[in-house]
């Protein structure tokens, strides 16, 4: 059965970008059977949406899974590295260095800097 779509979904352009910056399954072990891209999409409605983590829809893969590496990537600095890499290469397209050399930031910006940071660069890239 195919899930219902959402708007929240990435879309294959966008999944291009970003799966080469997903953190690899461990080595050994039992082999990940997650698939990866609805772990993403599952994690951006629940931003996107507000929801808790054990009213995502039963569509996804489970709450606990996807919060499980939601919460593992955040103490891995994944999200922050994303959100580098994502920045750099929307600048290099722009013409820009990778690295901005200077910031302003408000107390509104800071807030939602973690929330909207990967989206924003993600939708910049498509462009």
């Amino acid at each position: 059965m195919v899930r219902k779509s959402y708007p929240t979904d990435l879309t294959d352009m966008e999944w291009e970008i970003l799966s080469p910056l997903i953190p690899p399954a461990k080595e050994g072990g039992h082999p990940r059977t997650t698939d990866m891209r609805e772990i993403c999409n599952a994690i951006y409605y629940h931003l996107k949406t507000g929801c808790q983590w054990n009213m995502l829809p039963g569509d996804f893969p489970p709450s606990s899974t996807v919060y499980s590496y939601y919460r593992k990537w955040q103490r891995k600095g994944v999200w922050e590295k994303l959100n580098h890499t994502l920045r750099g290469q929307v600048r290099a397209k722009l013409g820009k260095s990778t690295q901005p050399s200077a910031i302003a930031a408000d107390s509104q910006s800071v807030k939602t800097a973690e929330k909207r940071g990967m989206c924003t660069a993600l939708m910049e890239l498509k462009r």
